[in-house]
């Protein structure tokens, strides 16, 4: 008998299966900070007690994009405390890892790194929480794959063909092909699928030898028309589909009858929307593989916190409530509060019989007060429940259900998109909410240059990823493309022309998704980059500042100088602070005459580039006119208004006679350089200087002889 179990121990894989643990949600919350980072915590530890052969993650580790370091540090610790020791991996891997791991600097599987020392080994795809983004396109999951925690798999760098390579992994006499797809906007993954540009490679040898297992991280439920991936999109020669992102636990394979594969779907670990589908029990898989059979087993979660949610209507209950009673308010409020104590009672009983959970559970209770019914405060009611709720701030939601009418399906309805329940409103997306806008808007206010779908992937990108110059990027970029098609066009310069060239080059746009896919990369590209210069400029601004206030301090402690001297140091101070209206680049190469020749410090203090228009603020007729040469009356008058000192928060230096204002400022190079030579040298030689004008020369001149 031992024999026989320890023949099905050497042929049967033991993988533990979650998904979308999100570790830092509400982290700063003082009652559900740490609730993740438990359940995580319980997640490694059933891994343990189980001794299973490795762990598999369905995306969305992290709940931020760039989370916390108290997040990345506690994720580090329990991988750290869990997954690293002495016990043997009992599997090999026979496909060519510099493939499956293509992205990382460490093209290798943790477990077979000689300086690590790994006895659970993960495989993890990212999600649409965590996903890689950036310049360098990195994701919090490279860090711990970096670090040798964890193996990252399933990243796909191309928008035209995805070709996904399974990890080929073999214990004893069963072989499983691990297939990982990464979380991608699902309109671009579903066009992708209809346009056959998604291609599963198999093995070559005995392709019906191996089990065949796919983790995916997309919509499973229809939430548009687009927006979801259908189950028969996938190839019907898989075996199981671990579908991370749908946060509802049904853990339990289901099989689909027309590709004939299962689908597992865990479920997320912590409730992060009150909704119907997050108060089913959480739980965790424990799946056995052994050849072509399989087996899952369901873990119940225990230090997930409890949810209870209910919903009333008032108008079903016209016996109780009438809308003409004048205390009808109270006896609504008197009845929630009934509720909400059957909740309590219930969670309370729940948690008897397994002291890990939380204390304070999750409540919610949804009122429609359609009928002509009024809600009442939720603020005071909430009160109540301070210290009995985990939530008491949102335990109560009240909803008007509206009868829906015939209508165009592409109306947007933003009335009824405000009546909806949380829960309901989660299935949006920002870019559908532009496109339905500007598509229903008045024809004032649509887009005449830009494009709906270009615009909503560039709000998108602002709204999840803090792409602040998304929008920005793109509207320049698309600008600019227009303005050389109407060039090349060599369209005249009349409004109604351009119009309708523009109109035109907008359509053929449209109807190539393709390039406007191309387009959108390439401005989200740009603004990347952008961020990138910005964070430089803003690092060497601030070292410019450290640089100058220790200078000015250095300068401010010479009271051995003779006065003279002194009063020309403080004429250049002064001059160099007036300047500080320009640029950072200006200011940085002008003020005081630092780090510079007398003849670069006098060119940087008169010199300055006339600001112009930027293109991003240019209309299609301007840019036509702005081919056109300017006056220098015009270029002047443009640097008078562009340039201004402003020295509102700093002390007023008045050196030269305002007699003499104009000299003073023809000659401010003169004066920079003489500033910047006392500052650098005591006991200077001043007679070199004879041949510019100096404010001070008869007062210096005496001195000298005396």
């Amino acid at each position: 008998m031992s024999a026989a179990n320890s023949q099905d121990d050497e042929d049967t894989f033991k993988i533990l299966i979650a998904t979308d643990i999100h570790l830092g949600y509400l982290e700063k919350d003082p009652v559900r900070g740490n609730d993740t980072f438990v359940t995580f915590n319980e997640i490694l530890d059933h891994a343990q007690k189980n001794e299973v052969d490795f762990i598999l993650l369905g995306g969305d580790l992290f709940h931020d994009n760039k989370p916390s370091r108290k997040t990345v540090h506690s994720c580090l610790e329990s991988l750290r405390r869990h997954c690293m020791g002495d016990r043997p991996v009992q599997f090999e891997i026979l496909s060519d890892q510099a493939v499956n791991f293509h992205s990382s600097k460490f093209p290798w599987v943790n477990y077979q790194d000689e300086n690590l020392n790994i006895s659970i080994p993960i495989f993890s795809i990212h999600g649409n929480h965590d996903d890689p983004t950036g310049a360098d396109t990195l994701c919090a999951l490279d860090i711990l794959s970096c670090a040798g925690l964890l193996n990252h798999f399933g990243r796909s760098t191309s928008v035209e063909k995805i070709d996904i390579s399974p990890i080929l992994l073999r214990k004893g006499r069963t072989k499983i092909a691990l297939y990982g797809l990464g979380a991608i906007p699902d309109e671009r993954l579903y066009r992708m699928f209809v346009n056959k540009r998604v291609t599963m490679l198999r093995p070559k040898e005995d392709e019906d030898s191996w089990f065949n297992l796919f983790v995916i991280h997309q919509n499973r439920s229809k939430h548009g028309a687009t927006n979801y991936i259908p189950e028969q999109f996938l190839d019907d020669f898989i075996n199981l589909v671990v579908w991370g992102h749908e946060h509802e636990c049904k853990i339990a394979p289901c099989q689909n009858e027309q590709q004939r594969f299962y689908v597992s779907q865990p479920g997320s670990s912590v409730v992060t929307s009150l909704s119907p589908g997050e108060a089913v029990k959480k739980h965790i898989g424990l799946l056995h593989v052994k050849g072509k059979k399989m087996k899952m087993q369901k873990i119940p979660l225990e230090t997930v916190r409890t949810f209870h949610m209910e919903d009333i209507v008032l108008a079903d209950h016209q016996d109780l409530f009438n809308p003409d009673n004048p205390k009808v308010t109270q006896a609504i409020q008197a009845f929630c509060m009934e509720k909400i104590e059957l909740m309590l009672d219930s969670a309370e009983r729940e948690r008897l019989g397994n002291p890990r959970q939380p204390e304070k559970p999750l409540v919610r209770l949804r009122v429609d007060y359609a009928g002509g019914f009024e809600p009442f405060s939720v603020h005071r009611f909430s009160q109540k429940y301070m210290d009995r709720v985990a939530n008491p701030k949102d335990i109560i939601h009240f909803f008007r259900h509206r009868e829906q009418k015939e209508k165009n399906e592409n109306d947007l309805n933003f009335g009824k998109l405000v009546s909806r329940p949380a829960s309901e409103g989660m299935t949006l997306r920002v870019e559908d909410l532009v496109k339905q806008y500007f598509q229903t808007a008045e024809k004032k206010v649509q887009l005449s240059l830009l494009t709906e779908r270009g615009m909503g992937e560039a709000v998108q990108e602002f709204v999840d990823k803090e792409e602040k110059d998304a929008i920005e990027e793109l509207v320049k970029f698309q600008l600019e493309k227009t303005q050389r098609f109407l060039k090349e066009r060599r369209t005249d310069a009349e409004e109604d022309k351009i119009d309708e060239e523009v109109r035109k080059f907008r359509e053929s746009r449209k109807k190539n998704t393709k390039e406007e896919d191309e387009e959108v990369r390439e401005a989200m590209t740009r603004a990347r980059a952008q961020r990138s210069e910005d964070a430089v400029l803003v690092v060497a601004s601030s070292d410019e500042e450290l640089m100058d206030t220790g200078m000015k301090g250095t300068a401010d402690s010479d009271d051995g100088l003779p006065a003279t001297l002194s009063r020309r140091r403080s004429g250049a101070r002064g001059r160099a602070r007036g300047a500080r209206g320009q640029n950072s680049t200006t200011r940085g190469s002008s003020r005081r005459g630092r780090g510079s020749t007398s003849q670069e410090s006098a060119t940087s203090s008169r010199t300055y580039k006339p600001v112009s228009v930027p293109n991003k603020n240019k209309t299609i007729i301007d840019a036509f006119r702005s081919l056109k040469p300017e006056s220098s009356l015009n270029s002047s008058k443009s640097y008078s208004e562009d340039i201004v000192d402003d020295d509102s928060d700093l002390e007023d230096i008045s050196i030269v006679p305002s007699s003499k204002a104009k000299q003073r400022l023809s000659t401010t190079s003169s004066w920079s350089k003489r500033g910047s030579q006392s500052q650098t040298s005591r006991g200077v030689d001043f007679e070199s200087d004879e041949d510019e004008f100096d404010p001070f020369k008869s007062t210096a001149t005496t001195r000298r002889t005396k």
